[in-house]
């Protein structure tokens, strides 16, 4: 019954979302279009759904085009970014305007659509790319059941991590995070994920 409920919840969340936030993504998409030529949206690899079903996670591009294959093309910031739990502060891969994009979670609005056909939830775990969760893997063996009870569960757009620090928070800790929602999911706790979620967008708690 609550997974019934949740899908139910996702799909007039997802509605409404897309409703509310049209003429943002309308602008958004105009704005990206003038500023740095390539697509409106980012291009990346596929994200790890649930049970490890891949997916292609929509996101407004807030980074140049082919951002990640220039990154690895850099050895020593490659090398920075990897140990900084895959963050870069300042990235120089950004857009102009990708930093204001990104730190009140407007890129993230396109993932609305993925909550519509079902390859996302309003709340669950951060979607993750596979080469992040095996390099981490690597690095913190003991994280492999966090990541097997995370994998339970869709990808949300936010989540416990995401209302708890966002990239304030390393890799092993938000991990167990998303386990521990996993674990404990319920209508109640997801309307309280949803109801913090707009006061650590607005204040862009954690974000860069």
């Amino acid at each position: 019954m609550y997974f019934l409920i949740k899908r139910i919840i996702d799909i007039l969340g997802a509605l409404v979302g897309i409703l509310i936030f049209c003429p943002i993504m309308l602008i958004t998409s105009i704005f990206i279009f003038i500023v740095s030529p390539g697509p409106i949206l980012a291009v990346t690899k596929p994200r790890m759904g649930k049970n490890g079903k891949y997916f292609n996670l929509l996101k407004f591009r807030s980074m140049i085009p082919d951002a990640q294959k220039w990154l690895e093309s850099q050895p020593e910031l490659f090398k920075k970014y990897k140990e900084n739990n895959f963050k870069l502060d300042p990235d120089p891969r950004l857009i102009p305007g990708g930093k204001f994009i990104r730190k009140y979670s407007i890129d993230e609005l396109p993932q609305f659509f993925n909550i519509l056909i079902g390859d996302m939830s309003l709340v669950g775990p951060r979607a993750y790319f596979d080469f992040e969760l095996i390099d981490q893997l690597s690095n913190y063996p003991e994280t492999k059941n966090y990541i097997d009870e995370m994998k339970l569960s869709k990808p949300g757009l936010t989540g416990t991590w995401q209302v708890s620090g966002r990239s304030g928070i390393g890799f092993v800790e938000r991990i167990k995070m998303d386990a521990e929602y996993s674990k404990r999911q319920s209508i109640l706790y997801d309307l309280y994920i949803i109801l913090k979620t707009p006061y650590v967008v607005i204040f862009g708690k954690g974000a860069y």
